[in-house]
């Protein structure tokens, strides 16, 4: 799918032509769309598929022939599945040529989708280096607001967990986990993207770009931490989990292994009158009811025994 945007006084607005300070949208473009932009723009048709291999790295690069620029980074994904939410990151192509922007993704996403929904001010699709800026600025904003919201899922899981160890509670602490090591991993990638910007002599033609740079690094480096704390206090949350489930685990063993000690004693007393050989009490009429008296009498002091040393 390809879409075209331009600025104007009102705001953004679609256009069906490529001029100059256009902004164009590609999302899980085909080989026709591909091959439509790249000679329409005179565009390295590796730049444009760069972003759709999901495991795809984030960097730099620059044609060294028309000095056409390649950005990419991962931005994240949040999505539902079995009624939770999911958090991944996938690779976003910011491509900047001499008379447009072109952004490339696999699937729609938010961070795109607010800019075409006027949510960002101040944007404008002809300022190209300003336009990069603002969209790096608003990836790292929702990494942070990401990271919160697996924050209060995680603490949730955890408060359901105190009430019931359940194998579904675990499962999500380790999707979470697993959501906060793809946030480090691709936060720290981006880190070095805009580290390798501030080098570059297009960024600093404006004191604003350069102001906003730095704005989004400080953003990203926040998350970073963020992303690090959260995982090192997941981390020790499983960790204490796993030990209380052990804990609990020897404290059933020990009961069960209590309980048939405790039983075992009327078994052996069955035994011994079951026996084919003369018994004492054998003639006494009452013998049955003294058996059981005497036993019940033993398993209760075993039992209280057993008590007493914290064994039952």
């Amino acid at each position: 799918m390809i879409d075209y945007y331009i600025s104007d006084n009102r705001g953004i607005k679609k256009t069906d032509e490529i001029v100059d300070g256009v902004w164009i949208n590609m999302i899980n473009p085909n080989e026709d769309e591909i091959s439509l932009i790249s000679k329409s723009l005179n565009l390295d048709p590796d730049f444009l598929k760069a972003a759709l291999d999901e495991e795809e790295r984030s960097r730099i690069e620059i044609d060294s022939d028309t000095q056409h620029r390649l950005i990419l980074v991962d931005i994240p994904i949040a999505s539902e599945e079995r009624n939770s939410k999911i958090y991944e990151t996938m690779p976003l192509a910011i491509i900047s040529t001499d008379i447009a922007i072109v952004t490339v993704c696999l699937k729609e996403n938010v961070i795109v989708s607010d800019f075409i929904n006027n949510a960002v001010k101040t944007f404008y699709t002809f300022k190209k280096s300003r336009f990069i800026l603002q969209l790096l600025y608003r990836n790292a904003s929702y990494y942070l607001m990401y990271l919160k919201q697996i924050d209060k899922h995680s603490s949730a899981i955890e408060n359901e967990l105190h009430k019931s160890m359940k194998n579904k509670e675990l499962i999500e602490l380790l999707s979470v986990e697993k959501s906060l090591v793809y946030f480090s991993t691709s936060l720290k990638a981006n880190e070095l993207v805009m580290e390798k910007l501030m080098r570059y002599n297009f960024i600093h033609k404006y004191e604003e770009d350069t102001e906003l740079l730095e704005d989004t690094i400080i953003e990203n480096r926040q998350a970073m931490e963020m992303a690090k704390i959260y995982s090192d206090i997941l981390s020790g949350t499983m960790d204490a989990f796993a030990s209380v489930i052990s804990n609990n685990l020897n404290i059933v063993m020990k009961v069960l292994a209590s309980i048939t000690i405790v039983m075992g004693i009327p078994t052996i007393v069955a035994s011994f009158f079951g026996m084919n050989v003369p018994v004492p009490f054998a003639q006494n009429p009452f013998a049955f009811y003294w058996l059981i008296v005497g036993t019940a009498v033993i398993c209760f002091v075993i039992a209280k025994f057993m008590s007493r040393k914290n064994l039952f």
